[in-house]
Order: structure tokens, then sequence, then C-alpha cells
């Protein structure tokens, strides 16, 4: 009888998210639901309530905050940070370094029916390395979020926002620049320097704005 009560509870501690940290070098809370098979790095934690459904692919190192939906054939790069209540659809694509704010929506269909079925109509949006997008943001399908550009809190974006932009309200419209470290440029003749970390920057004729 004694052997078999440690049998049982070896199983019981082999599935406590412990013991999944131990096994694959992640954490999952014990609410969180995962649909196998899926990717996710090390060192990436999960939490409470969060589901991650199969065929999703998630980077290392990265923070999935509480009530977080990450549907089939997400791809999330190392080191994202998603706070809670988000829902990732279909054909999402994060690179690394990505924040996404609480309550961010994702759309996946322009033109939505509940009685017709668009799967085979599904739209990339792709967010590039560094990008924030602010609480509550809605992000249309189809469009690309450029490198470390930044999404004002409750703003609607239904545009491709250009590498280091700072969009904001609904529609989004470009309102300036933001540096790789988070704080506004300005640019004077074509030319920025951040005076929080000292990055420079230079703008062409057509507003593309890169590091020196």
């Amino acid at each position: 009888m004694g052997s078999v009560w440690v049998n049982l509870l070896d199983n019981i501690v082999l599935s406590r998210p412990s013991a999944r940290m131990n096994e694959k070098k992640y954490f999952a809370h014990e609410s969180s639901y995962i649909d196998e098979p899926c990717l996710i790095g090390d060192g990436t934690k999960i939490w409470h309530f969060s589901h991650i459904l199969k065929d999703a692919h998630i980077g290392s190192n990265c923070n999935i905050g509480q009530n977080v939906v990450i549907l089939s054939g997400v791809k999330i790069g190392n080191s994202v940070k998603i706070q809670n209540n988000v829902t990732l659809s279909d054909g999402c694509i994060c690179e690394d370094f990505v924040f996404i704010g609480p309550s961010v929506v994702f759309t996946n269909v322009i033109n939505p029916r509940s009685h017709i079925v668009r799967k085979n109509e599904y739209m990339q949006t792709l967010v590039k390395t560094g990008a924030t997008l602010g609480a509550n943001a809605t992000i249309v399908c189809g469009h690309t979020i450029g490198k470390y550009a930044f999404v004002a809190a409750g703003s609607v974006v239904a545009t491709d926002i250009p590498d280091f932009g700072l969009v904001a309200g609904n529609p989004a419209r470009l309102v300036g620049y933001f540096c790789k470290c988070g704080e506004r440029i300005s640019f004077i003749d074509g030319q920025a320097t951040c005076t929080a970390c000292g990055l420079e920057y230079v703008k062409d004729e057509n507003n593309k704005v890169s590091e020196k």
C-alpha cells in the first residue's frame, strides 16, 4: 500500500507548475491551460487563467500576464511582455522585446459576420522589435507596427506605423517620435539626439527615421 501512495504522490508532484518549470524550463501557473503541441522558450512565465493554444510559438524569457489567450499560429519572439486581458489572434507576429499593455485588442478579420466563416481571410499583423502598445489600444489587422514605435493608450491603429513613430487617437495618427529608450525625441533639420540616453537619429525626406 505504501508504494502505491508514493507513486500517486510522484504523479501529483510532476503535474505541478514548479515541476513543469524544471522539466521544460518555463513556468506556467496551475490555473493556466497549455495545449500541446506548442513551443515555449526557456524562462518564460505564464500566469493565472491564461490559455496557450496548440501550434503557438512563444520565445524565451517572455512574461504572459493573467487572462491572456494566445491562439494557434501566433508567433511571439524573445523577452516579450504581455499584460493582462489580451487575446492574440491567429496571424499576429510579435518580434523580440515587444510590450503589449493591458486589454490591447488585436483583430484578424476586416469584415466579420457571425453567420459567415472567414478563416481563410485572416490577415497578418506584424509588431516589430521593441514596439510598445499602450493599454486598451486596438490594432486592426493587416498592418505593421514599426521597430520601437509607440502606440498611445486607447488608440485605434488602422494603418502602418513607421519605425520609432508615436501615434495617438482614433484613428491613430503620427504625432511624434520615440527613442529606443522610451523617451520622446524632437527633430531639427532632420537630426535628433535623445536627451536621456544620447542616441542620435536622422529623418529623411520621406520622414523615415533611423539611427545614425
